[in-house]
């Protein structure tokens, strides 16, 4: 069984838009899901819960947030109202930019303060010496061959040190949310 979280795009966009503006306010885009996966794993090792929640992949340049990497590269459906769009520009020339402040009131202190010091630890590295950095450091990254591969929350845990006995209340909590979710879904 995975964790399931539910994917807040306002939150995804706010630290999206704190690590593009600590790079002066326009970040490739590879780079920038590269930073934000440190910054989910980090809080990952010291939680167990992901600063934005999601879907986890790897692909042949490195580990991915699915959903904020489909916000970066799809348009939204039409007649929706994308936090993310208002925020964050389209990519051009493989870059994002802010188009506007999004502001941090859904990130705490904490989660800042790893977003920041993840920016401020790789800051020195392109997005492709960042790509080797994560196939060389990550265990959790696996080569897809041209494909993807699932990254279960889980996996990433034991990744950052959890052992089995510590990840086993999260599974029981996610199962009894499921089980929970079903029961309201019938009534």
């Amino acid at each position: 069984m995975a964790f399931r979280y539910a994917f807040d795009e306002r939150k995804a966009t706010q630290a999206a838009g704190l690590i593009i503006s600590k790079a002066g306010g326009s970040l490739n885009y590879m780079k920038l899901i590269k930073l934000l996966y440190l910054a989910n794993r980090e809080a990952f090792r010291r939680w167990g819960r992901p600063i934005i929640p999601d879907s986890y992949f790897s692909l042949p340049k490195g580990p991915i947030l699915s959903t904020v990497l489909n916000l970066i590269n799809e348009e939204p459906p039409p007649g929706t109202d994308s936090f993310w769009i208002k925020h964050i520009s389209a990519p051009d020339a493989y870059k994002v930019h802010l188009i506007g402040d999004p502001g941090t009131d859904e990130l705490s202190s904490i989660e800042m303060s790893i977003l920041d010091n993840v920016v401020k630890r790789y800051r020195e590295m392109d997005e492709w010496k960042l790509v080797e950095w994560c196939h060389r450091n990550l265990s959790e990254w696996r080569n897809p061959q041209g494909s993807c591969i699932e990254i279960p929350p889980e996996q990433i845990l034991k990744a950052v040190g959890w052992d089995s006995a510590a990840i086993k209340p999260h599974l029981e909590e996610e199962e009894q949310y499921q089980i929970e979710g079903q029961i309201l879904h019938k009534a």
